[in-house]
């Protein structure tokens, strides 16, 4: 898991859609590939899902088995605007959630 990640989650959404259900290997080159700022938060908690694993699973039998992103709590901006008006601007976060499992033979 990335709780707190500084990003949308619906920026997010897309790029876990391209690895979901494929091996941790692919899905690893897949984002190493992809130029979205998503891709490199992914890219961090697939590494430590597939390094969590354990010593005793092979790595190459790893799977994305799930992968989700749900909002985090949105902090809360302003901004000047003109005639001494107040914009709200809205920064999202998410919590981004990558899980590896072996597939059953």
């Amino acid at each position: 898991k990335h709780r707190f990640a500084r990003i949308s989650p619906t920026k997010v959404r897309p790029v876990l859609d391209l690895i979901r259900e494929k091996s941790a290997e692919e899905a690893l080159k897949t984002l190493e590939f992809n130029r979205k700022r998503a891709a490199g938060f992914i890219n961090k908690v697939l590494r430590s899902a597939i390094a969590n694993a354990g010593l005793d699973v092979d790595v190459d039998e790893l799977y994305v088995s799930g992968a989700m992103a749900d909002g985090g709590p949105t902090l809360k901006r302003g901004i000047a605007r003109a005639r001494g008006m107040w914009n709200r601007i809205l920064k999202r976060t998410s919590h981004i959630t990558v899980t590896v499992s072996t597939r059953e033979q």
